[in-house]
């Protein structure tokens, strides 16, 4: 029987949101797999975070408090350089070994422009891939991308679960429609984002300080 596996969720999380959240908890579930989330210091393929590395990491360690099915990983923040996934993923796979399934759990839509990514088709020998989609998502990719995922893809959980790395696995998870730059936008405007950020996060007014007056602009989702 393969060991149970390890699942990494990146992003900016600027700020994290019920989305990111909720995602990550229900790929946890469905894998039966150790979830952890890893912030991006530099993400290469979009304008900087508004918070800072150690504001985020603040703000994640409030999300995360009172749970033990996701853990943060700092790993991204404390390195220099570019947040390349490729990077990470060596950098896990040197530590648990060749044989633990490794999962990258990523969204349809950064899925989709992957053959844009740093050395992507050596991810593919790192890490499973788990394509968090919503119902009625079906993103368009490059040719070259649809090339490499039309032999990898697998229908069932158990064959991610099966093997170290090679296989991509689209995921269907609960459509919440909650992005960061709107959060921003209120946030800046005076609103208040309730409902769509951990509750923790927002009992403490100093974690969303980044966001006042900011404008909402910046990264994504």
């Amino acid at each position: 029987m393969s060991a149970r596996p390890l699942a990494i969720f990146g992003g900016t999380f600027d700020p994290i949101h019920i989305g990111h959240l909720r995602a990550a908890w229900e790929a946890s579930e469905a894998l039966d797999a150790e979830v952890r989330i890893v912030p991006a210091k530099i993400p290469p393929h979009r304008p900087q975070p508004v918070a800072s590395a150690t504001e985020r990491a603040a703000m994640l360690r409030a999300a995360l408090a009172g749970q033990d099915r996701l853990a943060l990983d700092l790993r991204e923040l404390e390195r220099e350089g570019p947040s390349y996934t490729f990077d990470t993923l060596a950098s896990l796979r040197a530590e648990i070994g060749s044989e633990r399934p490794l999962v990258l759990l990523i969204g349809a839509d950064a899925f989709a422009g992957l053959s844009e990514w740093h050395r992507w088709r050596e991810l593919f020998g790192l890490a499973q891939m788990c394509v968090l989609t919503r119902p009625a998502q079906i993103p368009a990719m490059s040719d070259e991308l649809a090339a490499e995922v039309a032999s990898r893809t697998v229908g069932d959980i158990a064959r991610l679960r099966a093997g170290p790395a090679g296989c991509v696995l689209n995921m269907v998870v609960s459509a919440l429609g909650i992005s960061a730059t709107r959060i921003r936008a209120l946030l800046a405007d005076g609103r208040e984002p309730r409902w769509l950020v951990p509750q923790a996060v927002l009992d403490d007014p100093a974690l969303l300080q980044p966001y006042r007056g900011a404008g909402g602009k910046s990264c994504g989702t």
